[in-house]
């Protein structure tokens, strides 16, 4: 190499950040990583599986009789809230998941090689979608062997259960927050239990909002818990999009833009 060329390579700025296609690349690269591990540690599907059947068969037969007279007519109120509940509460294991990964210095070695900063979360994030779509059949699967028949049919039970894995991958983006900020994965879960708790039982997912206390009310009806199992309820049982569908979408997309860079840039502090 002659004295000129060098020199031209020396004058050459260096890229600092990672194109939106290289992002997306390593993103995908980091997913696969994950369902690797998914593949080897098959256990940390536990969850995913018990939890949709147990919580199905519970709330179905404890509250059926006393809220809708019986198990046929609450069917089509539980199942959407069922869903809704069972795979966001699937999304804390993303950010215990991450504590435990950073716990174990795996992020250190991220953040050394070439890719974009933003990869080894949203690649982790992304593998985690394969349990959320576990937990989405297995709900449906369930209420359908208990005589639940959505009236929206096959293809709008489908755009149903894409929309709460949707939004669940948003709301991961806030346990993944907690997972960089907290010292510990047991503070991880507990701080995640405390904020999930409220939205899902204060909710519309169980009883009607109408039996609930003036007070408790106005909470429940600006709970985008409530718009996302109402959004669920109209396409499923009905197969009908409306406000709730749009509120669903919008509220997940300001989710991610407010805590996916939170996230990141406490990740960059961190590791």
């Amino acid at each position: 190499m002659t004295s000129a060329s060098w020199g031209k390579d020396m004058e050459r700025p260096l890229r600092k950040r990672a194109s939106f296609g290289q992002s997306l690349r390593h993103s995908l690269t980091m997913a696969y990583r994950g369902l690797l591990k998914i593949r080897r540690t098959p256990e940390q599907l536990f969850d995913v599986t018990l939890q949709p059947i147990l919580f199905t068969l519970m709330f179905t037969y404890i509250f059926g009789g006393a809220i809708s007279g019986n198990v046929q007519n609450y069917l089509p109120i539980i199942i959407p809230g069922i869903l809704v509940q069972t795979v966001i509460a699937t999304s804390i294991v993303t950010g215990v998941q991450l504590r435990e990964d950073m716990d174990k210095g795996v992020f250190d070695r991220f953040k050394s090689l070439p890719i974009a900063r933003i990869a080894p979360l949203a690649g982790a994030l992304l593998a985690d979608t394969v349990r959320y779509t576990i937990a989405t059949v297995l709900t449906f699967v369930m209420g359908y062997l208990m005589g639940y028949q959505p009236g929206g049919g096959v293809g709008f039970v489908v755009i149903a259960g894409l929309l709460v894995i949707a939004c669940s991958w948003a709301v991961s983006w806030i346990f993944a927050f907690f997972g960089v900020i907290a010292r510990t994965a047991s503070s991880v879960q507990g701080i995640s239990m405390i904020v999930l708790f409220p939205l899902t039982f204060l909710s519309n997912a169980f009883v009607p909002v109408d039996t609930m206390p003036n007070w408790l009310q106005w909470f429940v009806n600006i709970n985008p818990i409530s718009h996302l199992v109402s959004a669920v309820r109209e396409l499923a049982n009905s197969g009908t999009i409306g406000t709730e569908f749009v509120l669903s979408l919008v509220s997940a997309a300001v989710i991610v833009a407010i805590f996916a860079p939170l996230t990141v840039r406490a990740y960059m502090r961190r590791t």
